[in-house]
């Protein structure tokens, strides 16, 4: 979803303004991105209750932690962040309810890959970030918000305030790690 000039402008002023206490102007933020984060999510959760329960938790957060947000970047592409790491984390929640499910009710198909509640996810992708991110939690965030969710490599240097050579040799190394986690279908 690309947001023009003026309407990012507006989302940066709503931002500040609901930063500062302005409860209309937080209204009327939260209703300006729900499509987007909305769609954000769907990208890393393709099913789509899912992906709504992500982004209920990512409007969630925004308002509730708009306060963090330094303005270090800009606010979508902090937003970016925010509704990325609220469709992971739904994910991980889903994963573990699944199991808990399938371990309580049907004791031999324990595999949460076979429960229908996260059907429809990108579980080889999602399955990979988990690996990656016990050993290199740092290659997790510039992979997604590159791969996935698409913001240029100055975005994510912004967004994660490191340099942007770190950026890239972060992406890169996430890249040679994660390539051989996921399968290969056709």
């Amino acid at each position: 979803m690309i947001i023009s000039t003026d309407e990012t402008a507006q989302l940066e002023e709503l931002a500040v303004a609901a930063r500062g206490g302005d409860s209309a102007a937080m209204d009327e933020l939260l209703a300006q991105i729900q499509p987007r984060v909305r769609k954000i999510c769907g990208r890393i959760l393709l099913y789509p209750e899912d992906a709504d329960e992500a982004a209920q938790d990512a409007l969630l957060a925004v308002a509730t932690k708009l306060d963090s947000f330094g303005g270090r970047s800009k606010f979508t592409t902090w937003l970016h962040t925010v509704a990325s790491n609220s469709a992971r984390a739904t994910y991980r929640s889903l994963k573990r309810r699944a199991a808990e499910k399938a371990t309580a009710e049907f004791p031999l198909q324990a595999d949460p890959r076979t429960t229908s509640v996260i059907a429809g996810s990108r579980l080889d992708l999602l399955e990979a970030l988990e690996t990656i991110g016990v050993e290199h939690p740092e290659y997790v965030e510039p992979l997604v918000l590159r791969d996935v969710q698409k913001l240029d490599y100055a975005e994510i240097s912004e967004v994660l305030d490191i340099p942007l050579g770190t950026v890239k040799s972060r992406i890169h190394a996430a890249r040679q790690a994660i390539q051989p986690l996921l399968r290969v279908t056709g």
